[in-house]
């Protein structure tokens, strides 16, 4: 679907990007992580030519992205930004309506697309799309965003760092509610984000940057049990032992817990497998010998993160 081949990105002397290749399958969600400025969002932009790449080629469907008319290209792919950036003096059936419009869609078929993707994300049509986005909650107001990209049904979704100004509860939330619209619309989605735990949760494959050169490139298992050198075990606070299990994370607190009510995992589970079953659910339920307790996933990540140092 989108393939990066040996793609530089310089701003005179300063090189944002170095000789990237990667390739994104059409259906994934494909992350881009890494600190302030390792030139994931250049990385990003590069994409739908926002911004304009210095060396090597970018593929959108087999095609170089300097072959396509931009206006033609962006109409393919949905962009969703941290800055909301809908249209104050529109209402939200109006704002999620301008790419079907600019591509003369039938007023019926924009009326019908707009109550679907309201509905999916949890907004009653009747309700709101009618009210102006001032009237609007940050994370209802974000929703409007992620769907306004989707509008027009493109094969591809760039978000960048869509979730990062909103509060843990409200991103929380919305984190859940990106997998469930996923699982059902299946788009190609490219997500930038800085935090682990978001890129962990969220991604099929993780590409990590460090100074504009991609580190590593796996899925979320795969960065947990082989992260390929000291950086990405810093940046992801690997655990050095050889086996770090979900028991060592199970809550004192949790004895009782029904087994229909939470996925059930042995106690002995490997962390790096146990996040197969958290890509799904927040929490799980942990067998131990002294009966079922609650393991919530963001424990997990609080106690890998606070032994960061440990790892060599």
């Amino acid at each position: 679907m989108i393939e990066f081949k040996n793609v530089t990105k310089r701003y005179g002397s300063k090189t944002a990007v170095e000789d990237a290749s990667f390739n994104v399958k059409e259906g994934e969600f494909f992350v881009l992580i890494g600190p302030s400025g390792s030139g994931k969002t250049t990385t990003l932009k590069m994409i739908n030519r926002l911004i304009p790449l210095t060396e090597g080629y970018i593929y959108f469907k087999d095609k170089p992205v300097s072959d396509y008319e931009v206006y033609e290209m962006r109409w393919d792919i949905g962009y969703v930004l941290q800055q909301i950036a809908l249209f104050p003096h529109m209402t939200i059936a109006e704002n999620i309506a301008q790419v079907p419009q600019m591509k003369k869609w039938k007023e019926a078929d924009i009326d019908k697309r707009t109550a679907e993707l309201m509905t999916m994300v949890g907004l009653d049509p009747d309700t709101y799309k009618n009210r102006k986005p001032a009237e609007l909650s940050g994370g209802q107001q974000q929703r409007v965003g992620v769907i306004r990209a989707l509008a027009a049904d493109p094969p591809v979704i760039l978000m960048d760092e869509p979730f990062s100004a909103l509060d843990p509860i409200t991103r929380e939330s919305l984190q859940d509610d990106l997998i469930k619209l996923q699982r059902e619309i299946k788009k190609t989605i490219v997500f930038v984000t800085h935090d682990i735990k978001e890129a962990m949760k969220l991604g099929d494959r993780i590409c990590l940057f460090n100074e504009g050169q991609i580190e590593q490139i796996g899925s979320p298992d795969e960065f947990l049990s082989t992260p390929k050198n000291d950086f990405v075990k810093e940046f992801i606070g690997y655990q050095q032992k050889e086996r770090v299990t979900v028991g060592e994370f199970v809550s004192e607190n949790s004895q009782g817990v029904n087994n229909e009510d939470y996925p059930l995992v042995e106690e002995e589970t490997k962390i790096e497998d146990a996040f197969k079953v958290f890509a799904e659910h927040e929490t799980v339920a942990v067998k131990t010998k002294d009966g079922n307790k609650l393991l919530n996933r963001q424990d997990v990540f609080k106690h890998l993160s606070a032994k960061r140092g440990d790892s060599a």
